[in-house]
């Protein structure tokens, strides 16, 4: 067990920055209210989102069915990933890497579980091109999270068929 707590540290750590990013803004700065607040436009505007659907929205519906479904599809994923790691022998990295990815991950589906959909706020555009998506702080650590497993694994060393 200790040799997975950078894994448990990992996501407990991503849960625990999501869900306080969530409260503060959402709540503490009544973003649900004002749809809309200016922090450095054009890079960094919190805009209110509920996402019923997965990254940007796709497969966005208003059902019980598919929150359940997504649900579901996220704890597999989690357990998976979770399975792989523990019975690995994972570097601190590699830990890391999938503790952000299971933290955001969990981050999501308990707003799913609490709101019926995730609750996003960043929205960010440069360079005279406006973003017209909305994420948070979860989807930060889910994309980070798998791409530094990506990583990880370009750099191993490859064991060469036989």
């Amino acid at each position: 067990m200790m040799r997975q707590s950078i894994l448990l540290w990992s996501t407990l750590g991503a849960i625990l920055a999501d869900q306080a990013s969530k409260y503060v803004v959402v709540h503490g700065m009544s973003l649900a209210q004002r749809q809309v607040i200016d922090v450095l436009p054009p890079l960094l505007t919190f805009r209110y989102g509920e996402n019923r659907g997965i990254n940007f929205g796709l497969f966005n519906a208003d059902g019980d069915v598919q929150r359940w479904v997504l649900i579901g599809f996220s704890a597999l994923v989690v357990m998976g990933v979770a399975i792989w790691v523990i019975r690995s022998r994972a570097t601190l990295f590699v830990q890391l890497c999938a503790g952000l990815l299971i933290g955001g991950a969990l981050g999501n589906v308990l707003d799913r579980v609490l709101y019926g959909y995730v609750l996003d706020f960043l929205n960010m555009s440069c360079c005279g091109i406006q973003n017209p998506f909305v994420f948070n702080v979860a989807d930060i650590f889910i994309f980070a999270g798998a791409g530094g497993l990506v990583l990880a694994d370009l750099g191993s060393p490859r064991k060469k068929a036989t």
